[in-house]
């Protein structure tokens, strides 16, 4: 077989094309500008960060998930960087979905963020816990509640879905399905309801910051403060985008 059919198969399009035309590979990687991350974030650089920017930052970085102008990494130095401490920027509270690479969703890496995930992202005394641990002891600047669009477990709160351990799990996504349906919403209160479905998804990560600041003092004194902003989105499975709630 060729080398030239080999690197095909092997690599992109545009290195394929290169090694086609006969330029050089090393020509081919200076001629295509990337922005390279090696080292993860220090102490001092977390802390002069404020809730802000670092916010700004999750943004930004959705916009590049979204046209795929991901940072290009190199784990194997990051993973040795990281070994004497981690000073993330902000800690996610995301639902298990398989779908939504917490990490890449933001264009972030390793020591980058803190990441609770359970269905449903709701809070927990764990999880609770784990914010704490995040923000007052590691100096994370930002808790973000990352919901998501056809969620399979605001859906089976919705209809009231009974199976072993998740009957008790689910009761915690409840509330929300309730504040939908007693809000005056006269469109159908099932999961075949798209934008039931959605009302509902956004009323569960609204009242997930509720409840972290009700039942954290420790955060909430942050949020009060300026040192924490604790805010809300969802994904969109279809697009990548995060759509930040107000």
């Amino acid at each position: 077989m060729k080398l030239s059919t080999v690197v095909c198969k092997t690599f992109n399009a545009a290195l394929c094309g290169a090694v086609l035309l006969g330029l050089p590979i090393a020509t081919l990687a200076t001629d295509t500008p990337t922005t390279r991350t090696d080292r993860v974030l220090t102490q001092e650089q977390q802390a002069a960060l404020t809730p802000d920017a670092v916010v700004e930052i999750l943004v930004q970085g959705n916009g590049r998930y979204v046209t795929n102008d991901r940072t290009v990494r190199d784990h194997s130095a990051l993973i040795r960087d990281a070994v004497g401490g981690q000073y993330p920027k902000a800690a996610i509270l995301s639902c298990v979905d398989s779908r939504i690479p917490v990490e890449d969703v933001f264009d972030l890496g390793i020591g980058d963020l803190f990441v609770a995930r359970v269905a449903g992202n709701f809070e927990n005394t764990d999880i609770l816990g784990s914010l704490e641990f995040a923000t007052r002891v590691s100096g994370s600047k930002v808790v973000l509640v990352l919901g998501h669009e056809n969620c399979g477990a605001i859906r089976s709160a919705i209809d009231n879905v009974e199976l072993g351990n998740i009957t008790a799990m689910l009761e915690n996504i409840r509330p929300a399905v309730k504040a939908v349906a007693e809000s005056g919403y006269e469109g159908e209160h099932s999961s075949a309801n798209p934008e039931f479905v959605h009302l509902v998804a956004e009323e569960n990560v609204r009242l997930t910051i509720r409840n972290i600041r009700d039942k954290s003092p420790i955060m909430n004194e942050m949020v009060e403060a300026g040192a924490l902003s604790i805010i809300g989105g969802l994904y969109d499975l279809t697009t990548g985008e995060v759509e930040f709630l107000d």
